[in-house]
């Protein structure tokens, strides 16, 4: 069974924390509107939504990619780069702790769930204003043991890698090449970003399907080209809290034997 972990919109969203965008209000009705629609779109891609329990006191917290990476073997808590987001861990850990083994980082190292990219049993992870040295250091100690590589990337204008790329499956990247090398996908197909859709690198992909932005069309029509379909959702509301698809959930499939 695919799982889909999200969180609500928090009340407090337009207090969530910026490093590229100015501040602008946040309307948070039409912000909850979107992530249902969201959420209706994984339903879609046939996953199980497991909606963790709310917490206005938390803007970023329906951001909960950030709070873990989930792989087949287990999931790693680590230390987010953002003080004010840490207390964010605990919700999704005792989820994530129904279906997988945890490992936790430990401080001074951190590290965003939104700065790593897997792809097959290759682990590519931003060095960002979020995730440091050390956090990468502690994440390939922690994977290598089982099989994964892990390859640093350095990001540039954005948040997080996954602002930059993301792995749609079938041995294939979306990226926006201004923003990452795409020389480091050695061996994998990358389709560009269009050019004057510079936001559009982000997707969330299972089995051919896509839930991505419905205001990118010509990256879209750039996909579809390369046979994926696409499921369109709006998130313009919620990109003003510097987010993307990815960001709104953790997807894995629970049928994994622990351990």
């Amino acid at each position: 069974m695919l799982i889909a972990v999200t969180r609500p919109v928090s009340a407090s969203i337009d207090r969530c924390e910026l490093t590229y965008l100015g501040r602008q209000p946040i309307d948070l009705a039409l912000a909850r509107a979107q992530h249902a629609g969201y959420e209706e779109a994984l339903t879609r891609l046939g996953a199980r939504v497991v909606r963790l329990s709310g917490n206005d006191e938390l803007p970023d917290a329906t951001f909960v990619e950030d709070a873990a990476v989930v792989l087949d073997e287990l999931a790693i808590v680590p230390v987010m780069g953002a003080p004010s987001r840490r207390p964010e861990s605990a919700e999704v850990a005792r989820c994530l702790g129904r279906f997988r083994p945890l490992r936790r980082l430990e401080p001074p190292g951190t590290l965003d769930g939104g700065d790593v990219v897997v792809a097959e049993r290759t682990v590519y992870v931003g060095r960002t204003q979020r995730t440091d040295d050390a956090g990468i250091a502690q994440l390939r100690r922690v994977l290598e043991p089982h099989g994964y590589a892990v390859v640093r990337l350095v990001p540039t204008g954005c948040l997080h890698l996954k602002s930059a790329c993301t792995y749609l499956g079938r041995r294939t990247v979306l990226a926006n090449p201004q923003r990452v090398d795409v020389q480091a996908f050695e061996g994998m197909k990358v389709i560009e970003v269009a050019p004057e859709e510079p936001e559009a690198a982000n997707a969330v992909g299972l089995a051919g399907t896509l839930v991505f932005p419905g205001d990118f069309p010509r990256t879209r029509e750039r996909l579809e080209a390369e046979g994926f379909t696409v499921i369109p959702v709006e998130v313009s509301e919620i990109r003003k809290a510097e987010a993307a698809v990815s960001c709104m959930s953790l997807l894995f499939d629970a049928d994994l034997p622990q351990g």
